[in-house]
């Protein structure tokens, strides 16, 4: 009799048991329903994969599903955060990206920094030396104002410092061999070259009968420097009180956004864009030079050799565009590429006359009709005076010598008026050859009983005399009388 009820209760109990385990189950399993749904799906891991299922267990007649026992592991999953991952093997590299080093820049040498200097001028608008090479070396140039000396300097505007003898255009042919071009100035050498012309006449082409010849000895060199137009940076304006303002107010948002991965930028953009740390002083900038203290600071850096000529005249410019233009004014200020206008406007009006002649094909007439010929007077015009024109140094170096002939307008009182290079020699003898016959004196022409101007053509010889045109030579002895040398077939005839 009391079996009976003691097995009900055992029963009872059981059920119990069964109840508040599935329970239990049930909640587990939600719960792990719920955190798998907020992780992340991770791949499964071969263990997971192979593990077989427990079998069912059964309790008396009625088979009920095992509940699952809680491992460690099931209790610990709901603890994993999304940002877990299964370590790395031992023999790779750790996953995240490291930030790329930023390269060490090679030193320039200076050399290469001026030619990158030079070619940031270039792209500016400014003149590069492989630019001047191009107007300059190989061409046919006059050296304008005739200037003797062998080493010449010129200020930004194309005018000669110091002083320098000058002399014909005849001995002032250059030829520009080497250029070189620094910040303060242009630096030339060549040589220069005298015109010997070979006898042609007026209306004949000059350009065929003219040789060039070097004067520059061999070991020696024309050099000659031109001051360039300094170019400076612009000075930065003052910011106002509300422009800093606004600034600092920037910084501060820039300092408080979140910073940019450095997988995202290269390291020095990011560097140059991160603003400075709030509390902390910027490093204090150097201060900003005025036009004129650049320039001072420019020309005290600068070697003795390559500062200008004359750093009194040169100015400053912010553009390398308009530095380019004043150094080519310069130079067409200097040199002319051939006999152009300005070349001819800066002649004396002997050498005026006979390129008239030239361009004329003709030969020379005298600006005033009245003016008789030789056959047309009843007593013809006549050196009374004896004259020789100097040589000089060059045409004595260069061997050069000969006859020259000059048409002259000789007036009713026996001087020598517009005179005309009829048949020139060059080398600078033709300007000695004019001197001379102004200084002579002649015998007017006599027309129906009067004096009366006429035009006179006179033949000048010149010969080589090394002694008499040495800088210093010994003069000749009193008792030596000078042979003279009397021009064209109007002079006495020698005995």
């Amino acid at each position: 009799m009391h079996v009976a009820p003691i097995r009900i209760y055992l029963a009872f109990l059981a059920a119990r048991i069964r109840l508040g385990a599935l329970i239990c189950c049930s909640a587990v399993a939600l719960s792990l329903s719920f955190s798998a749904q907020a992780q992340t799906p991770q791949p499964a891991t071969p263990d997971a994969a192979q593990q077989p299922e427990a079998p069912p267990a059964q309790t008396g007649d009625t088979q009920q599903p095992a509940s699952p026992a809680p491992s460690s592991a099931d209790n610990q999953a709901p603890q994993q955060t999304p940002q877990q991952t299964p370590p790395a093997p031992a023999d790779q590299a750790p996953a995240s990206p490291a930030a790329p080093a930023t390269p060490q820049a090679p030193a320039v040498p200076p050399a290469a920094q001026a030619a990158a200097a030079g070619a940031w001028e270039a792209e500016q608008g400014g003149i590069s030396e492989e630019e001047l090479r191009r107007l300059l070396v190989g061409k046919a140039l006059y050296l304008r104002g005739g200037y003797l000396d062998n080493s010449l300097s010129f200020d930004e505007n194309g005018r000669i410092t110091g002083r320098s003898p000058q002399g014909s255009y005849t001995l002032s042919a250059i030829q520009i061999d080497k250029v070189h071009l620094t910040k303060h100035k242009v630096t030339l050498e060549g040589a220069r070259y005298g015109l010997h012309f070979v006898g042609q006449l007026a209306y004949e082409d000059p350009a065929k009968a003219v040789d060039r010849v070097r004067i520059t000895p061999p070991k020696k060199q024309v050099k000659i420097t031109i001051d360039r137009e300094i170019v400076v940076k612009p000075k930065k304006k003052k910011e106002s009180k509300a422009e800093k303002e606004r600034e600092k107010k920037a910084n501060s948002a820039a300092a408080a956004a979140p910073k940019t991965p450095a997988a995202a930028a290269p390291a020095a953009t990011a560097a140059s864009a991160t603003p400075a740390a709030p509390g902390t002083e910027p490093a204090a900038e150097p201060p900003e030079l005025s036009e004129a203290d650049q320039l001072k600071a420019s020309i005290a850096a600068t070697p003795e050799a390559e500062r200008p000529a004359d750093p009194t005249s040169v100015t400053t410019t912010l553009s390398p565009a308009h530095a380019t233009r004043v150094l080519k004014d310069a130079l067409d200020k200097i040199f002319a590429q051939g006999l152009d206008d300005r070349m001819m406007a800066a002649m004396p009006d002997f050498w005026k006359l006979y390129y008239q002649a030239v361009a004329d094909k003709a030969d020379y007439r005298p600006t005033d009709p009245s003016i008789l010929r030789q056959n047309t007077v009843d007593q013809k015009a006549r050196l009374l005076s004896r004259f020789e024109p100097d040589s000089n140094e060059y045409a004595q170096a260069s061997g050069v010598a000969g006859m020259a002939l000059y048409h002259t307008v000789i007036g009713p009182d026996g001087k020598a008026g517009e005179i005309a290079v009829a048949r020139p020699i060059g080398f600078g003898l033709d300007e000695n050859a004019v001197e001379t016959i102004r200084k002579a004196s002649f015998q007017p022409a006599i027309k129906d009983g009067k004096p009366v101007p006429v035009l006179l053509d006179l033949v000048v010889q010149f010969r080589i005399f090394s002694k008499r045109t040495a800088v210093h030579a010994e003069p000749e002895p009193a008792d030596k009388p000078a042979e003279p040398v009397l021009p064209g077939p109007y002079s006495l005839p020698r005995p």
